[in-house]
């Protein structure tokens, strides 16, 4: 079952600060936690962008190694 409701950013405030601490707490540790689990959007910088793609392994590093050593051979380097 899901309920959505619609309510201003004031009322959501003082929803918020009406909370015991203990939940105020749990709240806060629960932003926390999701802003760091949050996936890269397009607007993310780009070193979370770097952070989150690809990495190559072992055997591809060493297959452009060969590459890069057959490019220069071929151009006289």
């Amino acid at each position: 079952m899901e309920v959505q409701v619609n309510i201003g950013f004031d009322q959501l405030v003082k929803i918020v600060k009406m909370l015991p601490k203990r939940q105020l707490n749990e709240l806060l540790m629960e932003i926390k936690s999701e802003q760091f689990a949050k996936k890269t959007t397009p607007g993310s910088s780009l070193e979370q962008v770097l952070l989150n793609g690809p990495v190559a392994t072992k055997t591809q590093l060493a297959t452009i190694m060969n590459n890069r050593k057959a490019i220069n051979e071929w151009r006289g380097n």
